[in-house]
């Protein structure tokens, strides 16, 4: 399992993820990178779930994107219809969260794409918690966005035993 976390403060967007990858009750790997960016960098992505179910999804989605460079959310609709239609892909046991310029978005294989009413949105076996850290960073810190995914993931590692301090944040202006 995994965490991943993107919150979004004063016109800015930062999304993180720990980078620990379990197999059953055993951690396989203490630094995986599981943050992309698309589209030259326009867009930015995190994952939990199966890690090849994920790069799956990766990679529909970045053809997506190219269909509708201009559109994320458009992208994003038509990633989640495929996914939730396609007898495959229907299988895969992954979400993902999107990060654009003016956008944030969760995927999943329901054919949900959800924007979160305040900027916040966390995946994952410790999103919970990183999520509640990151709202009460938000309403009683002036950290900015990319500090508050930082340490709520921390938090997150601290209780979850499925998510490590391995933190890899990613911003967008």
């Amino acid at each position: 399992m995994t965490t991943i976390l993107t919150v979004r403060r004063d016109g800015k967007a930062a999304i993180g993820g720990d980078g620990q990858v379990t197999l059953g009750d055993s951690i396989m790997k203490a630094d995986a990178n599981k943050i992309r960016k698309l589209l030259d960098g326009q867009v930015i992505t995190g994952f939990a779930g199966s890690t090849a179910d994920a790069f799956a999804l990766l990679e529909r989605f970045e053809i997506k994107l190219k269909d509708y460079p201009s559109n994320v959310p458009r992208a994003a609709t038509e990633l989640a219809k495929e996914w939730r239609t396609d007898r495959a892909l229907r299988r895969l046991e992954a979400m993902m969260i999107v990060v654009a310029s003016s956008t944030t978005l969760l995927l999943s294989g329901t054919g949900d794409v959800i924007v979160p009413a305040d900027g916040v949105l966390a995946i994952g076996s410790g999103g919970n918690y990183a999520m509640a850290a990151a709202k009460a960073l938000l309403r009683r810190s002036t950290l900015t966005a990319a500090e508050i995914v930082r340490e709520s993931l921390n938090i997150a590692a601290d209780i979850d035993i499925y998510t490590n301090a391995n933190v890899i944040v990613e911003e967008l202006p």
